[in-house]
Parts: structure tokens; sequence; C-alpha cells
């Protein structure tokens, strides 16, 4: 009896380690975008992090260098933040039901 639940544990962890390679795959296709002064500063980015594309409206091409440089940063810091997010909502879908310590993320 405890070899057969003992397999089907195994399994179970088994399925569900394809399930979080597959959803990490997903999380690498899905874009977000990030914005920064009202919406003048975007950067769109995947779930995992790489930027794919920065705009910058042509105004503040003109203004204050120092002020383009935060804006630029706070939009990437935006980005990261709705990417993790996502992360997290997905994955947690599949964690769901599990006991996790506190503070534990995923992927790791």
């Amino acid at each position: 009896m405890m070899k057969n639940q003992l397999a089907g544990l195994m399994k179970q962890a088994q399925a569900m380690q394809d399930n979080m390679k597959r959803a990490q795959d997903e999380l690498a296709l899905i874009e977000v975008e990030g914005q920064s002064g009202a919406g003048l500063v975007k950067v769109t980015m995947t779930c995992k992090h790489d930027v794919k594309r920065i705009t910058i409206d042509p105004s503040l091409l003109a203004d204050d260098k120092d002020m383009l440089e935060d804006l630029v940063a706070a939009a990437f810091n935006d980005g990261v933040r709705r990417a993790e997010e996502v992360s997290a909502d997905k994955m947690g879908k599949l964690t769901a039901g599990m006991p996790m310590p506190p503070g534990m993320k995923f992927p790791f």
C-alpha cells in the first residue's frame, strides 16, 4: 500500500514539474507594458524581463536629460512590477492548494 502511495506522489510531482515548465515557457511569450510620465515613456517586456521595446515621446527629447533618464527607469520598474504580477498569478494557479512556506516564490 505504501509503495503505491509513493508512486502516486511521484507521478503527481512529475506532472506538476511539467506544468511549471510549460507555464515558464508561456511567461517568456507574454508581454507587459510599463509606463511613466502619463504614458510619455513606455517599456514593453516579457514576463521573463526581456525588454522588447522602449518608446519615448518626442516632446521629451528636448527636455532635461536627467528627467528623461528617471522616466525611463520608472517605466522599466513599472514593467517589472507588472511582469511579476502576471507571473505570480500564473504560477499561483499551478500551486493552488499546495502548502507553501510563507514568502516562497515560484519559479525558483
